[in-house]
């Protein structure tokens, strides 16, 4: 990564997410992620791999999750490989786009939603 890219949020070489995280990577994977609301709340973090911010937002909340000792159900999403995934959030779910962007979904339906410095675990505990 260059020097410009680490100050201005270049894409993030070889990113490792936590172990917590569970991928949507496609349809199947939000349609799953929705069926689980139905049992339990669970979260959507959707993440720009190339902003800085929205780097730094996420390595904040991973912070915050690790002094949890019960992780609730969290789902990560890489809005630029996959845009349509996230357009489809947007649509189904008729919530406004951001980035970064943590949706908290129970029953199928957005309980709350927030971006940048407003994302905190507080949301989903």
């Amino acid at each position: 990564m260059s020097f410009f890219d680490k100050i201005f949020g270049g894409k993030e070489e070889n990113p490792e997410r936590k172990s917590f995280w569970k991928k949507i990577e496609s349809s199947e994977d939000l349609s799953q992620a929705i069926e689980a609301s139905y049992h339990h709340r669970i979260a959507i973090f959707k993440h720009s791999t190339r902003c800085f911010i929205s780097t730094t937002v996420l390595k904040n909340f991973e912070k915050e999750i690790d002094g949890l000792n019960d992780k609730p159900d969290l789902y990560y999403l890489d809005l630029l490989e996959h845009r349509l995934i996230s357009n489809k959030i947007a649509d189904d779910l008729g919530i406004r786009h951001e980035s970064p962007q943590l949706i908290i979904i129970e029953d199928g339906k957005v309980v709350d939603s927030s971006s940048h410095e407003d994302i905190s675990v507080r949301q989903i505990v």
